[in-house]
């Protein structure tokens, strides 16, 4: 969405890149956004005039697809095309998600904002800790079709549960690159100041993800109470 300034050059970079398809996804622009991705490449642009919300257009993109390998990048920023590369590898030698890196460009725990903190109490319960903060929310992130045709295309549309989704499924699932989205992010009236729609929408998001686990896993989820002999208690 009006993105004129940068779609070209993350096209450019796209372009070197051998992919099978490339498919942009163009929801309520007000600019020459559309114009442009058709001037400077082949892909197969979806165009719709009326937004669509986040995340809704890389479930689009992704019932579209035909690739063994997906690869969601961002027409808000550029990455290069080198640094894509081990998103697509990782898939290639047998992950099912890659995900991007953040770890090393957040601050100390006690300066994280809420949305990061969500991010890793969902992979903590999860029993991923490892994973830190690292999400599906951010990009660019890969996913392989076996997860795709496993998760459902429609689950995307909120990433930390097709994350969580993904997890209880057993998906192979790695921290591939480190992309800085956090200060290369477009600042909007929408993600500015502590509380604003877009946090709250990341948060809402995980308690989904909460939400689907616990009805998939149970109360406890994956902590399983070992100590506690609750059978011997009436109505424990």
């Amino acid at each position: 969405m009006n993105e004129e300034t940068n779609i070209v050059n993350v096209l450019e970079q796209l372009n070197r890149l051998p992919l099978d398809e490339l498919i942009v996804i163009v929801n309520n622009s007000q600019d020459g956004t559309f114009e442009k991705v058709k001037m400077h490449s082949d892909a197969l642009i979806v165009h719709y005039t009326d937004p669509l919300g986040h995340d809704v257009g890389r479930v689009v993109g992704a019932e579209l697809s035909n690739s063994d390998i997906l690869l969601f990048v961002d027409g808000d920023f550029v990455v290069q095309a080198e640094d894509l590369i081990p998103f697509i590898h990782d898939i290639d030698r047998g992950a099912d998600v890659a995900l991007n890196n953040i770890t090393p460009f957040l601050p100390r725990f006690s300066l994280w904002d809420s949305d990061t903190v969500m991010k890793k109490f969902l992979n903590t319960s999860l029993k991923r800790s490892d994973l830190n903060a690292n999400s599906l929310t951010a990009v660019p992130h890969a996913i392989s079709r076996k997860a795709l045709q496993q998760i459902s295309c429609s689950m995307l549309q909120i990433p930390p549960k097709a994350q969580a989704a993904a997890i209880l499924s057993g998906l192979r699932i790695k921290s591939s690159a480190s992309i800085n989205v956090i200060s290369g992010n477009k600042n909007r009236k929408q993600n500015q100041r502590v509380d604003n729609p877009i946090s709250r929408l990341i948060i809402g998001d995980h308690i989904e993800a909460l939400q689907h686990a616990l009805q998939a896993k149970g109360k406890r989820i994956l902590f399983p109470d070992i100590i506690r002999k609750r059978e011997f208690l009436k109505g424990g």
